[in-house]
């Protein structure tokens, strides 16, 4: 993958696929040059053992494919650039009311082999647009400015109109490209 963005997407396919209903995304730059991204969930979690698999390239829990390269690449990028990947998980079974996952991958920007943040934009309007019954948290800091948007709190504005119909998907792009000229 060639851009935070696509990271993003395959690690949120993976909190969807693991039940969430409620999914973190956070990207801080710090003035430093470094970069944290961030997604949190509160899906079924891993144990022990699945964590520890999820590291490596071989490992998928899907059965339509045999290899599972999401998160390694991630781990190599991050790393790559003099980063790392922390990955804590709270198993269902075990902790039944305070279950999820949460993928923390550090970045230094200034890192001839940083990859490109990539089309956020699209990237949140594609999974709203499919998962209109999940709820994400989406925050974007740098030290110019920070920008959110939560569809927990535009359910409540909207009321009974879904979130993925062309008019709010129209305005969460429209107000997603306003607040990023901004940042």
């Amino acid at each position: 993958m060639k851009e935070l963005s696509l990271y993003i997407l395959d690690i949120v396919q993976n909190s969807i696929t693991a039940g969430a209903k409620n999914i973190g995304i956070s990207i801080t730059e710090y003035d430093n040059g470094m970069l944290q991204m961030k997604v949190t969930d509160d899906g079924c979690g891993m144990d022990e053992e699945t964590l520890n698999q999820v590291k490596k390239p071989f490992y998928t829990s899907r059965t339509t494919r045999k290899v599972g390269l999401g998160v390694p690449y991630l781990i190599m990028a991050a790393e790559q650039t003099g980063g790392r990947v922390v990955i804590n998980s709270r198993d269902q079974e075990q902790y039944i009311d305070d279950h999820g996952t949460e993928v923390t991958a550090d970045f230094n920007s200034r890192h001839i082999d940083f990859p490109p943040i990539g089309d956020i934009i699209s990237t949140l309007s594609l999974l709203i647009h499919t998962n209109p019954n999940i709820d994400f948290y989406f925050h974007h800091s740098s030290p110019t400015g920070s920008l959110k948007l939560e569809t927990k709190e535009m359910r409540q504005v909207l009321g009974d109109v879904p979130l993925n119909t062309p008019e709010v998907l129209e305005w969460i792009k429209d107000y997603l490209t306003e607040q990023y000229s901004t940042l």
